[in-house]
């Protein structure tokens, strides 16, 4: 999408340009020490293109589109590692998941390890986080914190000394409400959940929470984190019917066979997708307009959040983010969920709006990283940090205006659940490929020059030309033309591996 592009999507006339003092984006001018407040909204596995922002006019956002009207837009923003566990630990502490230890899902991050309010190290903030955390003792309030509002269950997120007879506060709402839990007695499933009214889904009980948040401390500065499931599987809910499936486009590259020369493991979660999704075009038209469905859900509650944060009088002086931890196939290449270096699957929405440039678009081009998310933040908060990050402040980017020119970089971490082995799985590959497979590592660079390069230890090495390629359909790696650029872009990635010490060889 380019700058006019935007415009035109926002209903709007003329981005605006940014300015600041030297020292930084001037924080806005409000009460309470003139300390900003930070609002930090984020969704699971939501892929970039469901807001007009982003070229997607059909589904329906009029609060994320609003929102977006008034921010900053990071038009092509990317994930550390693309999926849960490993992409939050980035988000929350600027490190990347191999520095975390976070490598894969359900691994808890350490109690040593700092995340944000604790790098600001405030006393004057009331800190809360509310929703999905998926990095350790799930419903225990932790990493500078003090208010913790959970919504899912982890049987193993419960470390030692843990109260492990306690529940998440949803589970409780939903007992309030008489219902009983659907699984052995015990806790209620995702898919329960998802079945409830609109006003007793998750993001119904964030949105009553955050709120009442805003409301206590209204007259304090505050850090707030919101984190909706949603779109997240099970890929259905009360807003099932919002979407007409036959108002969905397929992907581009729906019908990208996957050749030979694309990774195994890939090839392999394609066949599962399909005998869990269904493969043909419309399953995934109806797949599709239920995941909308979801991001509409969300929509309505961010709305709402939003209101709440303008009728306290408390917009303009705080930065409010929205972004995902990783995105979704739904259909490209035929594949469902993450897990893969696909641009659907890496590629995620970050919207940042800050006080001080009003409420006005400004599209930043080019390619940006989660891992720069922390510094930025932290600058805009007029913080200094003592500890070392992997990632730099996108505020200057934001001053000028411009377009990113850095070198993006994700990884890939091998963890339980990297291929499921179904029956038919089985009967492609033996078990030594599986297992050779399954435990691979990627390393993938992109250059600002729109070159992709996706390294494997073990498996199908990729290269494509997002220039004249966006959507990966050929991957150039052994056409034998390109021996220069991979050349490059390789010797790009062992100078990062060596100056984040990342020790996998490659």
């Amino acid at each position: 999408m380019n700058r006019r592009e935007f415009v035109k999507a926002m209903g709007l006339g003329a981005t605006a340009l940014v300015t600041r003092r030297s020292s930084g984006i001037t924080p806005g001018s409000g009460r309470r020490k003139d300390k900003p407040n930070l609002l930090f909204i984020w969704t699971d596995e939501q892929r970039a293109d469901t807001m007009a922002a982003y070229g997607n006019a059909r589904i329906h956002t009029p609060n994320l589109n609003k929102l977006a009207s008034e921010s900053v837009v990071f038009e092509r923003a990317y994930v550390t590692q693309p999926v849960c566990s490993p992409s939050r630990s980035t988000v929350m502490t600027g490190l990347y998941p191999h520095t975390t230890g976070v490598l894969a899902n359900n691994i808890p991050l350490r109690q040593d390890t700092a995340c944000l309010p604790e790098l600001l190290s405030d006393p004057d903030y009331r800190t809360a986080y509310m929703g999905k955390w998926h990095l350790g003792d799930e419903i225990f309030a932790q990493h500078g914190f003090e208010e913790w509002v959970a919504i899912e269950y982890y049987d193993a997120s419960y470390g030692k000394g843990r109260n492990r007879n306690k529940r998440p506060d949803y589970h409780e709402f939903l007992l309030e409400k008489g219902y009983k839990p659907d699984v052995r007695d015990k806790y209620f499933s995702r898919a329960f959940a998802a079945r409830r009214p609109l006003e007793q889904c998750k993001p119904k009980f964030l949105e009553m929470k955050a709120c009442d948040f805003l409301r206590r401390h209204r007259n304090e500065p505050f850090i707030l984190y919101v984190n909706f499931l949603e779109p997240h599987m099970p890929f259905f809910g009360p807003l099932d019917s919002e979407h007409d499936p036959t108002m969905v486009a397929l992907p581009a590259n729906f019908n990208d066979p996957l050749e030979e020369n694309e990774p195994l493991r890939y090839r392999l979660l394609r066949e599962y997708y399909a005998s869990e999704y269904g493969g043909d075009e419309k399953d995934l038209r109806e797949l599709t307009a239920k995941y909308w469905g979801l991001v509409t859900q969300v929509d309505l509650s961010v709305g709402a959040i939003l209101k709440t944060l303008e009728n306290l009088g408390l917009a303009e002086n705080t930065v409010v983010v929205y972004t995902s931890d990783h995105g979704d196939m739904m259909g490209a290449h035929r594949m469902v969920e993450k897990s893969v270096m696909y641009e659907e699957a890496v590629r995620v929405p970050w919207l940042m709006r800050v006080p001080s440039i009003g409420k006005r678009p400004c599209l930043i081009n080019g390619r940006v990283s989660q891992i720069d998310m922390v510094p930025t933040l932290l600058d805009l908060l007029d913080a200094q940090s003592g500890h070392t990050l992997q990632g730099q402040s996108l505020v200057p980017l934001i001053r000028r205006g411009c377009s990113a020119d850095d070198h993006i970089f994700i990884q890939w971490n091998p963890g339980p659940g990297a291929i499921r082995r179904t029956d038919r799985i089985k009967t492609l590959v033996s078990t030594e490929e599986f297992e050779r497979v399954a435990n691979e590592h990627t390393r993938t660079v992109i250059s600002p020059d729109g070159w992709k390069l996706c390294l494997s230890d073990a498996d199908k090495c990729q290269l494509f030309d997002l220039n004249n390629d966006p959507h990966e359909r050929t991957n150039l790696f052994d056409s034998g033309r390109y021996e220069d650029i991979s050349g490059r872009l390789r010797k790009r990635v062992h100078q990062w591996q060596e100056s984040v010490h990342d020790d996998v060889r490659l």
